[in-house]
């Protein structure tokens, strides 16, 4: 049973080099919900080749030119989008994951952001990571996922090519050093 102590809710899976998927290879991953039922999180460090304002653009949506990039938010619903911010705001459909951190998948919240009358700090992305109830915790029992707490600086203002080795920089962890392969001197 998940409690809210050992929830991954509001933390970082950082992808450990005995992750055997290639698609989460090198990942950092915020973590919106973890509960009995299973876990959803948001790829914050694979940017996409498209920009929020070309998002809007294709949506018919008007406004300023954002070249904030939208990033790869995992394999499960790739044409659903998802806005991670702060503050909260008025949105119709947002879920807070903390008293400073909303998620939102509203298309009024586009709206806002195309008129400049958004949040002031946002990731947007397209699909997310999910696991069913239990897959997440055999992932970690095999090593495949570091955890660490999140914080809003790697979400909002470190570049996404520097998040994964700023990660494993604050967890104390030489990026250099880590192997894929244990037991060998």
């Amino acid at each position: 049973m998940t409690t809210a102590d050992d929830s991954l809710r509001n933390r970082l899976l950082v992808a450990s080099p005995y992750l055997e998927d290639p698609g989460f290879h090198g990942t950092v991953i915020f973590m919106c919900e973890h509960n009995d039922e299973g876990a959803m999180g948001l790829v914050i460090n694979r940017p996409l080749d498209i920009s929020v304002g070309e998002v809007l653009e294709q949506l018919d949506m008007d406004g300023v030119e954002i070249t904030q990039p939208v990033y790869a938010g995992g394999p499960v619903q790739p044409e659903r989008g998802f806005i991670l911010h702060r503050p909260f705001g008025e949105w119709q459909s947002s879920m807070a994951i903390t008293d400073q951190l909303t998620m939102t998948t509203s298309r009024d919240i586009l709206e806002a952001i195309g008129i400049g009358e958004g949040p002031s700090e946002f990731l947007m992305a397209l699909g997310y990571s999910g696991w069913s109830s239990g897959q997440l915790e055999e992932e970690l029992n095999t090593s495949s996922w570091l955890v660490c707490p999140a914080h809003h600086d790697l979400l909002f203002r470190v570049e996404s090519d520097q998040r994964y080795a700023e990660v494993l920089r604050t967890m104390g962890i030489d990026l250099n050093q880590l192997t894929d392969t244990v037991g060998h001197a």
